[in-house]
């Protein structure tokens, strides 16, 4: 069910809601979070499509921002779908004028009450996202650097602006990497003396992710440039060799141990739905972050790969698995 509501007003919104659960048999709030997105016009279609996929995991309603023309007259547009691609609620609320300049004050008598609140920004993030007024509302902050021009510029103002409850994408698409790199570690190993994480120039997973290694590891993680897709490789010195894991298919990594045979370990990159999916699955502080986005440094020049041999191993990556899994 979709109700269109053109200069309105929360009242009326709250009671077209009311209305439509009723027309709907009855259908209870059983909302588990409020989960506001602040987009424009153009970002809203895949940002509100991410949201009613996660919402399958979490019920939950989602309330669109998008301000319009802040030299018009100030207007209250609303789209409110229920009962159709998700278990919750969606409300697309488009503000117009001076009104957008005051979103928080229509989307606060909104909220679903008693449940946790979470911001995100699918594109532009504030400089700190606790100060802004829809992030003074929640609980979680969720940014995406990496949707930024500049990615190493907007860590640099996430870990200067951090306040507990702030995360971002670019540490949420390293969870996978992260685990797969604490299993290999966790098994007995010769002395790392240093390491080197290499992905695309504008990467803030790998960034996040050599700070993380070099603060649990205690030895300088070199981050290099490589042709990609995303992170390709992570490598460790030691005594007796180099540890290495690889992917150069976006897909599949192979972990290579000096004396071993190699391996393969499934490691897909992720869409924005399932990265939502995982940051709404946890509302407390990720501590872990906080100190990976403090040790970070985004002043070093970050050098380049062999871009010849990374481009190589690529191609014989991919046909690997093309002829493994005959494609």
């Amino acid at each position: 069910m979709t109700i269109d509501l053109t200069d309105t007003t929360t009242g009326a919104i709250d009671q077209a809601l009311t209305e439509a659960r009723r027309r709907l048999g009855g259908m209870t709030l059983g909302m588990v979070l409020t989960l506001i997105i602040v987009t424009d016009e153009a970002a809203q279609y895949d940002a509100i499509r991410a949201a009613n996929q996660a919402a399958r995991e979490h019920p939950c309603r989602i309330l669109a921002v998008i301000t319009r023309k802040p030299k018009a007259d100030s207007r209250l547009d609303a789209e409110i779908r229920v009962g159709e691609a998700s278990p919750g609620e969606t409300i697309v609320l488009r503000m117009y004028g001076p009104l957008g300049q005051h979103a928080d004050s229509v989307v606060a008598p909104l909220l679903v009450p008693d449940v946790p609140v979470v911001t995100w920004w699918p594109d532009e993030a504030p400089e700190i996202p606790a100060k802004h007024p829809l992030g003074a509302l929640a609980q979680r902050r969720v940014t995406d650097s990496a949707a930024a021009e500049s990615p190493r510029e907007v860590l640099a103002a996430l870990a200067a602006g951090y306040q507990p409850g702030d995360t971002d994408f670019g540490w949420t698409r390293a969870t996978p990497w992260r685990s797969l790199l604490a299993a290999t570690l966790d098994q007995p190993h010769p002395p790392i003396t240093s390491g080197e994480v290499a992905a695309e120039q504008d990467n803030p997973t790998a960034d996040l992710i050599a700070a993380w290694l070099s603060l649990r590891l205690a030895v300088p993680v070199a981050r290099t440039v490589s042709g990609g897709p995303g992170i390709t490789e992570a490598a460790f010195t030691t005594t007796d060799g180099v540890i290495k894991i690889t992917r150069y298919d976006g897909r599949t990594a192979t972990l290579a141990w000096p004396g071993r045979t190699d391996r393969r370990v499934a490691l897909h990159r992720r869409d924005t739905a399932e990265l939502l999916a995982e940051e709404l699955r946890r509302l407390d502080p990720d501590e872990v972050y906080a100190e990976t986005l403090r040790h970070i440094d985004v002043a070093d020049e970050v050098p380049a790969v062999d871009e010849d041999a990374a481009d190589q191993a690529a191609v014989a990556a991919v046909d690997e698995v093309a002829a493994e899994y005959g494609e």
